[in-house]
């Protein structure tokens, strides 16, 4: 199985098995800590082979530089059997997971990280930034 994106953004949609991802992001600033970030998306695309017929464990989990998770709603868990017609050499699902109000303590990376099977399989840098009106771009 392979992530052939996976992307932090403000807004993704499939349509018809293509995927629209808007405001694809690696930043957010706020004025203090703890930021809160009202809504984004995790969106991920992934292609299956034959191979990967089977019933898997699919996690997310936000992290800090130290390994810990954001808070207690982490890691989010699925269930995620795939099973490939006859014939199909691979197939492409796009996954949208929509998080709301993710609070940040302090400025810092974070990680987001997908894994299959307790393997990791994509990690996505995300960094807070602690940033004074002052110092705010005009």
């Amino acid at each position: 199985m392979d992530i052939q994106i996976a992307t932090l953004c403000d807004f993704a949609a499939d349509y018809n098995g293509k995927m629209v991802i808007s405001g694809t992001f690696d930043t957010l600033a706020g004025p203090a800590m703890p930021l809160v970030h009202p809504a984004c998306v995790l969106a991920m695309r992934l292609c299956i082979t034959p191979e990967d017929s089977g019933q898997h464990q699919f996690t997310v989990n936000i992290i800090d530089a130290d390994g810990t998770p954001l808070d207690d709603k982490m890691p989010i868990e699925a269930d995620m059997p795939i099973e490939l017609p006859d014939n199909v050499p691979f197939m492409t699902r796009n996954l949208i997971l929509n998080l709301q109000g993710l609070k940040f303590p302090e400025d810092g990376v974070y990680y987001v990280d997908i894994s299959i099977d307790d393997e990791l399989v994509s990690r996505v840098p995300l960094r807070i930034v602690e940033m004074s009106q002052e110092n705010a771009p005009a």
